[in-house]
């Protein structure tokens, strides 16, 4: 019997049942045909199975779909129309949700290549791997960079350096390293750095790569031009009055010589003026060259660990009078007042004083009321930290982009190596020196360590 309605198909068999029913009791206690009681039975029994099985068809089908959307098959079309209206309904609204769906996944699987093909694309080597060092993710520029074509497992670079695999495993978020390593006869530097993700449940670490070795060399070939501009300033400075002074002297000389004339006093003065210059230009020269031989031989630090107010109270004891004499006042803070830190003391000590003395050369410069401000504490990044701040005069632009540069000074006595030398200290302490200025307003410098 097909009835194309569900619910008149529920309703008609459940008469029909019930009908059978009846007849099975007229047949049981009336005539008691055994024949008639076994086929009407049958009856029932294919009445109830049909009955149970229309009423599960809407179960199935939504049982079906469940399916469908959990095995992400999302194939499956269901007929809108020859059923009742809700039946029909209910099919479209299993169409619209499955057309959803496939508009979701196509949308995910475009954003997915979008993306992939970004990665695959971008200049700097990206990698992904999970705690057992299985490769999720590792672009174009990483195989380039690492010099490999293909790879399953982050251990497997350890025949390109070990280091590598080494760094990549102990860092943790934020953490970088520089790995060097030779690749076809070309030495490489490559700087990686570290961010640990967890997604769904599983830890992974996202891993950028760059060679920064052009970038190096670059930096290097401007300090050296750098360095060879100042030292040409420099050597030319003395040797040009130098050899005019020489020359001079000698053709003094020659004259007397070869007209046979006795110097007078008044040449032998003029003389002796000239060979004196000599000399002073001459020692200038020398602890210019002295200087520059400091600056390449910095001692390797002998770390301790140091209380900041006690170094900090040394420097003040050194520029107490100096202070005092030319009207500066100076200020300490220290948060919190136990901070301690790993340095070599005599080491960091010069660094203070270089930046203090160049303080107070700013200050003399200025008629306002003279003020040095001294202030330490812990950084964001849980470093000890030293500001220095003067309400002097100000560095301009581009003396600010130099300063730490070798033989680079705005002072006219200045030999211009104690800010150099002050930077390559920090960076043997594995701390670093930056600095901020305004015209007119002043200058600060922070030491992090």
């Amino acid at each position: 019997m097909g009835f194309k309605n569900l619910r008149f198909n529920i309703i008609a068999r459940v008469i029909l049942l019930t009908a059978s029913a009846l007849l099975l009791a007229n047949l049981i206690y009336g005539s008691q045909n055994q024949v008639n009681i076994f086929f009407v039975s049958l009856a029932i029994v294919v009445q109830v199975y049909l009955l149970i099985r229309a009423i599960e068809k809407t179960n199935r089908e939504i049982s079906g779909f469940l399916n469908s959307i959990k095995y992400d098959d999302f194939t499956a079309t269901y007929p809108t129309e020859g059923h009742s209206a809700s039946v029909d309904q209910l099919y479209q609204e299993f169409n619209n949700v499955i057309k959803k769906f496939r508009e979701i996944r196509a949308d995910k699987e475009a954003n997915y290549h979008y993306f992939r093909t970004i990665v695959q694309h971008v200049g700097i080597g990206l990698i992904t791997f999970n705690k057992k060092g299985d490769i999720q993710i590792i672009n174009s520029s990483a195989k380039k960079l690492i010099g490999v074509e293909a790879i399953q497992n982050i251990f497997e670079l350890s025949k390109v350096s070990p280091k590598l695999v080494e760094s990549l495993v102990k860092l943790k978020t934020g953490g970088s390293d520089l790995i060097e390593f030779t690749q076809d006869g070309t030495h490489i530097q490559l700087s990686i750095y570290v961010i640990e993700l967890v997604l769904r449940g599983e830890e992974f670490k996202l891993v950028s790569v760059q060679n920064i070795q052009s970038e190096l060399e670059e930096k290097e070939m401007d300090a050296w031009q750098n360095l060879i501009r100042v030292l040409t300033h420099e050597i030319m400075n003395s040797v040009t009055p130098l050899s005019s002074l020489a020359a001079t002297v000698k053709d003094n000389l020659v004259d007397n010589i070869e007209d046979d004339v006795p110097i007078e006093k008044d040449e032998l003065e003029d003389i002796y003026l000239a060979v004196q210059t000599i000399e002073r230009r001459s020692q200038g020269l020398i602890r210019f060259v002295s200087d520059f031989r400091n600056l390449t031989k910095i001692p390797q630090p002998k770390v301790a660990t140091e209380s900041v107010a006690k170094v900090l109270e040394h420097i003040q004891v050194l520029f107490n009078h100096e202070l005092a004499a030319k009207n500066i006042k100076i200020s300490f803070s220290i948060e919190p007042v136990n901070l301690a830190f790993s340095i070599d003391k005599e080491l960091i000590d010069q660094v203070l004083i270089n930046i203090l003395q160049n303080a107070v050369h700013a200050l003399e410069e200025t008629t306002n009321e003279k003020h040095i401000m001294v202030r330490a504490f812990v950084n964001e990044y849980n470093r000890p930290t030293i500001v220095i701040r003067d309400n002097g005069c100000g560095i301009d632009e581009e003396a600010l982009s130099k300063i730490f540069i070798p033989f680079f000074t705005t002072k006219k006595q200045g030999s211009g190596i104690g800010l150099s030398l002050s930077k390559q200290i920090m960076r043997k302490h594995g701390g670093g020196i930056t600095v901020k200025s305004v015209m007119n307003e002043g200058t600060e410098f922070t030491l992090r360590f």
